[in-house]
């Protein structure tokens, strides 16, 4: 397998990208060789579907498109990230009981750190952010052939 894979995808900031977005890393994810049926699969399916919505609801319709990157090194460490062209960065917002939103970055920063990785926030150059998360890679390994 090459040292580096990469895959990207623009999507519309509009709710239903939320969706291609999963299902976009979902299909990309199965071709490198994770199982979509997998519990690091549905992981990683949650994971996309918070950042697509931050992405989504939070800038307020200042970022038209939001993009999606994945990328896998060595088949050792998987990178997904989220950009808009928004500025603010994703704050903490405090858990009330009766909240029904707001709890996005809670789920990734928990779930990312269970599996083991990390979740970073960067500006970019032409000024909104990218939220993206670096996991350990578990594919599985080839079958052993029985000869």
């Amino acid at each position: 397998m090459a040292d580096r894979q990469e895959a990207s995808v623009t999507l519309p900031s509009d709710p239903a990208s939320v969706s291609a977005a999963r299902s976009y890393v979902t299909d990309v994810l199965a071709e490198w060789g994770l199982p979509s049926d997998s519990e690091a699969a549905d992981t990683v399916r949650l994971i996309v579907s918070e950042l697509a919505t931050n992405a989504v609801q939070h800038t307020f319709g200042l970022s038209p498109t939001f993009t999606v990157d994945i990328e896998l090194d060595r088949d050792e460490q998987l990178r997904i990230g989220v950009t808009d062209s928004h500025p603010r960065f994703p704050k903490r917002l405090p858990a009330a009981v009766q909240q029904d939103n707001g709890r996005g970055m809670v789920i990734i920063r928990w779930l990312t750190a269970e599996w083991g990785g990390k979740l970073t926030v960067l500006p970019t150059r032409e000024g909104g952010k990218t939220v993206s998360i670096v996991l350990p890679w578990t594919a599985p390994a080839e079958p052993a052939r029985a000869d």
